[in-house]
């Protein structure tokens, strides 16, 4: 680092005990935490973040969405806002540490920053996103603020969002408004944010902390099959135009395809259901959704034609007809390599030892990508463990990703 920047550490004792206090917010027995978005315990998160942000001696800001920050604002009032946060909402009955130790972390390194004195040539902005778990609409702060809030969400003609609106309402919030939580992309610098990595990976290899590439693009399809219902007793084999035994060849044909093909990729299928759904009569309708992920864009794209095309062939084979609609799609995201490198940088300068990794789950960082740059620091999970009470990342690894982070952002702005 240059002589203008100094080296800061944070204060691990008060971030653990940040930790430690928001973790009995929605906790649950046997170690877990519930605090959906925009529930009782959720809105009970925020204030205690707000009351950490005043304390402080910052800013807090909300917006249309309900994202909620801390700001460290300098003199210049045109300067940029570099961002730096996650998310404090669960899972039902998840971990302690998915989302809100990157929320605490940002804080405290903006803290840490304003203790010492220093004075950045941007403002700081430490924040917490609105529904990225998907209670109501997944990742929902950070697409109002990126402008992907897509139409359906906030017309009731298309699906019914009253529940929506009744718990938007209850945070003091309007559905109608929240695309106003739109920012300008020209008044970011970019968007940190640290994870643990819900998967085995780096705990498994031995790393220190990963450094985000990548992250999966996802995409959803609804699969119907249609065959006759019949007598289950007295319809011979060769007589059956069996819709389940059409979706199960697909299934199985869709595992095999993306194991021997696409190493890189995954795939799943779930809400299977049938009708009628009754164990003597040959199934005349079998519906299921079926999920596919890889972390390249043009691979994943492939993928897709070729999952269809299996649907397809499976519905030939056992003279069914079969239906795919596209109901989700997300790219895969190509983190900012000059965040990248300023992150490897701060991890050398702190001696820690590092890998680069892709992200299988998505993140805020993900849909701010869309808009400006962003980077995302991972920490080890323990087993892989996660959106589960025994969710667990050791203590030295959140110490050594809040230091790295801060180093980040001292790199970046001064």
């Amino acid at each position: 680092m240059t002589a203008k920047c100094p080296t800061l550490r944070i204060n691990s004792q008060r971030l653990q005990r940040d930790f430690e206090q928001l973790s009995e917010i929605g906790a649950t027995v046997g170690g877990g935490v519930s605090r959906l978005a925009l529930s009782n315990e959720d809105l009970a998160a925020r204030s205690w973040f707000a009351d950490r942000i005043e304390e402080a001696g910052l800013l807090v800001r909300d917006d249309e969405a309900g994202n909620l920050s801390g700001l460290l604002c300098v003199d210049d009032t045109d300067a940029k806002t570099l961002m730096i946060g996650s998310h404090l909402d669960t899972v039902p009955n998840g971990g302690r540490f998915d989302g809100a130790i990157g929320v605490l972390i940002a804080l405290e390194c903006l803290r840490r920053i304003n203790e010492a004195g220093v004075y950045p040539r941007c403002h700081l902005e430490a924040i917490n996103f609105t529904d990225e778990e998907g209670t109501w609409s997944s990742l929902f702060g950070s697409k109002a603020i990126v402008g992907k809030i897509s139409a359906d969400v906030i017309d009731d003609s298309t699906q019914e969002n009253m529940p929506f609106r009744a718990a938007l309402y209850r945070a003091g919030l309007m559905l109608e408004e929240t695309q106003s939580a739109r920012r300008d992309a020209d008044s970011i610098l970019g968007y940190l944010e640290v994870h643990i990595e819900q998967g085995k990976m780096l705990h498994e290899q031995g790393f220190d902390l990963g450094i985000v590439e990548r992250i999966v693009g996802r995409t959803t399809y609804n699969v119907v099959f249609y065959g006759e219902a019949a007598h289950a007793g007295t319809t011979t084999a060769d007589e059956r135009r069996d819709a389940l035994q059409g979706a199960a060849a697909f299934i199985i044909a869709a595992h095999s395809l993306i194991r021997a093909e696409y190493p890189e990729g995954v795939v799943n299928c779930g809400h299977v259901s049938v009708v009628p759904d009754s164990f003597n009569v040959v199934p005349a309708e079998a519906s299921l959704r079926v999920e596919f992920r890889h972390p390249d864009t043009d691979t994943l794209r492939e993928m897709e034609a070729r999952i269809v095309r299996l649907a397809q062939d499976s519905a030939v084979k056992h003279r069914l007809r079969v239906s795919t609609e596209r109901a989700l799609h997300r790219a895969a995201e190509r983190m900012s390599l000059y965040l990248v490198k300023q992150i490897e940088s701060a991890c050398r300068a702190e001696a820690v030892n590092y890998m680069p990794i892709a992200s299988y789950s998505g993140h805020n960082a993900q849909i701010m990508n869309q808009m400006v740059p962003a980077g995302m620091i991972f920490l080890p999970s323990v087993d892989g463990i996660s959106h589960n009470p025994r969710e667990f990342t050791e203590w030295r690894h959140v110490e050594l990703g809040a230091n790295v982070l801060l180093r980040t952002i001292l790199q970046l702005t001064m």
